[in-house]
């Protein structure tokens, strides 16, 4: 028993390590758009955001109960080896994405890690394949679908709305929505995000013997899960938060507004019904969403097919992880010391590799230099037809100046006016450097 005990707080010390790392992983989410459009300070942004995800812990225990005795079956022999293993999976998983600076989902990471450690340590029997397919992999699908369509409609509808108003007096406006709505998103995360890390504590309470099957999280779980994913967002996940910010699509205010006011109508209405959802594919829908909807802007869809690639690899890369963690973990207490110190040395390589590169709140709203990389740089000449679409803020300054104005004393029917205007404001071939003076001055303008 005492073995038990000393394992059962082993994982709980494991889960609240996982839910940390969930918050600085997940603090885009809520605060990507709000920093990137400056409508809170970097600081400010995390420490608002961490005392809303704590408070939202305290909001519901539907999710909770998805994971604790949801998508396993706590009778089928599982022991709490099996959901250390898990939690190893997702840890590792969660932090070698946070390196690479893409928005991935904690949530699938430990879904993935539980599952892949436990068919390998018991089989697929003892998973639950209608709840995973129903509130898990369907979820995932739909999650981002519907958010990006309701940011789309919500963006083109506050343009339409505001076309007539003064720019600068609806920026302030909107700059406010955006931090109102951005403290609802917060909200929702923790009563999302929060209750999956009280389900696995909460089952490994179960697979000990200190609760019956089927219980609530009680209050203490509740509490300190609450916390360790507050801190964790405080701390800020940078990377992720320029990734989200500058990396998918130039936001303004009222994109900003409209992509975090449809992201949280989406993950509070999951949360009611018990989905474990994504609040990561649904925010990343969302600020995609909000590029599709303003006219002008450009979605740089390059990163948004690697955060694709990283969503469809977090289940079972977590899990195949797990499940190796599962098998060593199973051959006793030097198994479970051997994937304890395996997970630190992991855990401590990437740390260190981070230090290489680090983004921090005094830059976190630099572009980042693979996506500044991949811009297309001013051309003297016309580009091809074939040339792929353009990505990035260049473009997008661009096209906010097209077509030029006509030059002074030049009629607007003028063949001479037509003649010297291209229809994309470039310079055509063998033209002076002077015939196009307003890209440089564009571009240069934005950092």
């Amino acid at each position: 028993m005492e073995h038990i005990t000393l394992l059962i707080g082993i994982v709980i010390v494991t889960a609240l390590v996982f839910d940390f790392t969930n918050g600085f992983h997940d603090t885009a989410n809520a605060m990507a758009t709000t920093i990137s459009t400056g409508a809170l300070a970097p600081r400010a942004a995390v420490a608002m955001s961490a005392v809303l995800n704590l408070l939202g812990a305290f909001l519901s225990v539907e999710v909770a109960k998805t994971i604790s005795s949801g998508i396993i079956d706590e009778g089928s022999g599982i022991k709490p080896e099996v959901i250390f293993a898990g939690l190893v999976g997702a840890i590792i998983w969660n932090l070698l994405t946070w390196l690479a600076g893409l928005p991935s989902s904690s949530s699938h990471a430990l879904m993935g890690g539980l599952l892949g450690a436990t068919v390998a340590a018991v089989g697929t029997g003892a998973v639950n394949g209608d709840v995973v397919v129903m509130k898990v992999l369907i979820p995932a699908l739909a999650a981002p679908l519907v958010a990006g369509i309701a940011s789309v409609c919500a963006t083109r509808v506050t343009y339409r709305l505001a076309r007539n108003a003064d720019e600068g007096q609806t920026a302030k406006g909107y700059r406010a929505g955006q931090i109102t709505s951005a403290a609802l998103v917060s909200l929702a995360h923790g009563t999302n995000d929060a209750q999956k890390t009280m389900g696995v504590i909460t089952l490994a309470l179960v697979t000990g013997g200190a609760l019956a099957p089927g219980a609530n999280p009680p209050v203490w779980v509740i509490t300190s899960a609450g916390m360790a994913i507050a801190l964790g967002t405080y701390l800020g996940g940078w990377r992720i938060i320029r990734t989200m910010g500058k990396g998918i699509t130039d936001i303004q205010p009222p994109q900003g507004f409209a992509a975090q006011t449809s992201a949280a109508a989406t993950i509070l209405a999951s949360s009611h019904i018990g989905f474990s959802l994504s609040t990561t594919h649904v925010c990343s829908g969302a600020v995609m969403g909000s590029g599709l909807g303003r006219k002008g802007s450009v979605v740089r869809w390059g990163t948004a097919g690697r955060m694709v690639v990283g969503w469809a690899l977090t289940l079972p890369a977590a899990g195949l992880v797990a499940a190796g963690a599962a098998l060593l973990a199973e051959q006793g207490d030097w198994g479970v010391a051997a994937v304890a110190v395996i997970t630190l040395a992991i855990c401590g390589a990437i740390w260190l590799r981070s230090r290489r590169t680090p983004v921090d709140h005094t830059n976190v709203n630099e572009v980042e230099p693979a996506t500044e990389a991949a811009m297309p740089a001013p051309s003297p000449e016309r580009e091809p037809a074939a040339e792929p679409e353009p990505a990035g803020v260049v473009t997008t300054a661009v096209r906010a100046v097209y077509p030029p104005p006509a030059p002074a004393g030049v009629g607007a029917g003028s063949a001479t006016s037509a003649a010297a205007r291209p229809d994309a404001g470039e310079q055509l071939p063998g033209e002076p450097p002077a015939a196009a003076p307003s890209r440089p001055a564009s571009a240069g303008s934005i950092s």
